[in-house]
């Protein structure tokens, strides 16, 4: 058996961005923080090229010289600032506006400037900038009125694509004229439509992106700049995810989520709807994405992850699939062939729905003959999706000999738009119901020990685990709460103001629900609580404020009942940096060896 330290010391290598003559560079967390790394050749020996004690967050080659921007914050505060790493390992910090947010939006064609978001001018809202590669100082060139982010540069480096997200089931697609200032509106609609992963088309006159407009499931569409939509791929069953165009040769690599997995198409366009398909690439893991072109997109790079396999770099040949595996982060000893994998299950809820779940359970020689705890673990979003990506936490838990259950409740991605709304605004406490009907499930299985149940969750799964510990106290033996909502109506008045419209429009407004979002506040029952809890934040989390914490906590003290907090002052939302991490889950464990 092998020690928490050992499992979160496994490294991740992501991100990658290829050069303009084929240079390799990507993320990887050896010190502790992602930072940026170069390879020469496959299985090299990397080099790192940045030395912060806060994460990289991106790093993105420029398409004519070998140099590259990347985006840092600090303490997790999320006010990205952009910078610029040369060849000679010289860099240069492009914004100085440590107050504000920049949201990276490419490098032109030419490589002579980039552009981004930012929130410089009004903290609620995002604007439009340009600036040169080797200017002090960007040019406003759009005011905007809400969520803006920058989808990159035309064929000819004469236009933008902007998106502005109005929620996370609502947005818009717009093309900026860079002379003029004019943006052209690509989608009036009417309703809540999603257009995401928005890319040129070569031809300059269009766009491709995916969308669920007239459809449940998400479809890869063309969308032409007079805003006619032209079907290019769909699927029946499954979401297309994504996809990443060369804008040079018209090649592009599309994703559709199967249950959670990651099935890939790679080909070309020979028209504006028709894809010749290449082969498809051997990849392991199960998850692959962050698809990055290289010269005439001959290859691409891709990040590859799994349950059973740690996060790493591979560069695929186009037209072949070949798939080359670049990068070897480390396992930290550990052997792969202990890792365990997940069972893909469905219980039925209150209502007769179907809802996923990944189930692992230790290994035979870990289980307790009485039946293994279980740990409920919750993602967060709620418009996210639990994916069986690679968790060293996960792992080291199936390895002590707990089981771990992950529900993709209602209101999870992944699964149409239609799964996805069922827990807007009055529908919220009906994925705490699922909840309920995944332990019932669980009480069902002879492996496991009813009386041993814990609910762990981070962000909006800290309010799930906070929401299920008052609704259902006598389910859980502990809980495990992370950056997690105790009171909607605190959480809503004090989050980033440039989140919050996003954000009501998802739970509902200050204005107009603030009766029901006090009624759901775990904050309001949190008498009812009889289970140990545990409660982890960060000091500068701009998303759900350190408050939520010190309000759950002085209310569970006042009722006798065993609760911990653990706040650290250089993190935000998450704990990121692996020396807090070893702390803040060495603890965790510890508390769940003696409650649990």
């Amino acid at each position: 058996m092998y020690d928490l330290e050992r499992y979160l010391n496994v490294r991740s290598a992501t991100g990658a961005t290829l050069g303009p003559e084929g240079q390799v560079a990507f993320r990887m967390d050896t010190t502790g923080t992602f930072q940026v790394w170069g390879i020469d050749e496959p299985g090299g020996w990397p080099e790192q090229r940045t030395f912060y004690e806060d994460s990289v967050s991106f790093a993105s080659y420029s398409p004519e010289r070998p140099e590259l921007i990347f985006g840092k914050d600090e303490g997790g505060n999320e006010r990205l600032q952009l910078f610029r790493l040369d060849s000679d390992g010289q860099i240069t910090a492009l914004t100085d506006h440590p107050e504000s947010k920049h949201r990276w939006g490419g490098w032109s064609r030419d490589g002579e400037r980039f552009a981004f978001a930012s929130n410089r001018r009004d903290e609620e809202v995002f604007d439009v900038y340009l600036q040169g590669r080797d200017d002090d100082e960007a040019q406003l060139i759009h005011e905007g009125d809400g969520w803006l982010s920058v989808g990159g540069w035309s064929p000819d480096d004469d236009r933008l694509l902007v998106s502005e997200a109005h929620s996370n089931f609502d947005q818009d697609v717009y093309v900026l004229d860079i002379e003029s200032g004019e943006m052209d509106h690509l989608t009036p609609h009417e309703g809540d439509v999603r257009y995401g992963s928005a890319q040129w088309a070569p031809d300059g006159d269009g766009i491709y992106l995916v969308t669920d407009d007239g459809a449940d499931l998400r479809w890869l569409a063309r969308l032409d700049l007079d805003g006619s939509l032209h079907e290019v791929r769909s699927d029946d069953e499954w979401n297309i995810d994504g996809v990443a165009i060369d804008v040079n040769t018209g090649r592009l690599v599309y994703s559709r989520n199967v249950d959670g997995y990651t099935e890939l198409t790679v080909g070309e366009l020979t028209d504006e709807t028709t894809i010749d398909e290449f082969p498809t690439p051997d990849l392991p893991g199960g998850l692959a994405g962050g698809v990055s072109w290289g010269p005439d997109a001959e290859q691409f790079a891709i990040t590859v992850t799994g349950r059973t396999v740690n996060t790493n770099v591979y560069i695929v040949e186009t037209e072949t699939g070949e798939a080359t595996r670049w990068t070897h982060a480390a396992t930290a000893g550990i052997p792969e062939s202990t890792f365990v994998e997940p069972d893909l299950v469905h219980f039925e809820s209150f209502d007769g729905r179907e809802i996923p779940a990944y189930f692992s359970l230790p290994p035979a020689d870990a289980r307790d003959e009485g039946g293994v705890p279980v740990i409920v673990d919750i993602h967060g979003g709620p418009e996210s999706q639990r994916r069986p990506s690679f968790s060293g936490l996960t792992q080291y838990f199936c390895s002590r000999g707990y089981a771990v259950f992950e529900p993709n409740v209602r209101g999870s991605t992944g699964y149409g738009t239609s799964y996805m709304r069922l827990d807007d605004v009055a529908n919220r406490m009906d994925s705490v119901k699922d909840l309920r009907a995944g332990v019932d499930w669980l009480r069902g299985n002879p492996a496991v020990d009813p009386e041993r149940l814990v609910a762990m969750g981070g962000s909006y799964g800290g309010f799930m685990v906070l929401s299920a510990m008052t609704e259902y106290p006598d389910l859980w033996a502990a809980g495990v709460d992370v950056v997690g909502i105790a009171n909607f109506v605190t959480f809503l008045e004090n989050t980033g103001s440039w989140r919050r419209s996003l954000r009501e429009a998802e739970y509902g407004s200050l204005d107009e629900d603030r009766e029901f979002l006090e009624s759901i506040s775990p904050i309001n029952s949190a008498d009812r609580i009889d289970a140990p809890l545990f409660v982890l934040h960060g000091e500068n989390d701009p998303r759900v404020p350190v408050g939520e914490a010190e309000q759950i906590v002085e209310e569970v003290q006042a009722q006798g009942v065993p609760v911990e907090l653990l706040v650290f002052e250089d993190e935000g939302h998450g704990i990121s940096k692996r020396e807090n991490r070893i702390e803040a889950y060495t603890r965790v464990v510890d508390f769940l060896d003696e409650h649990v």
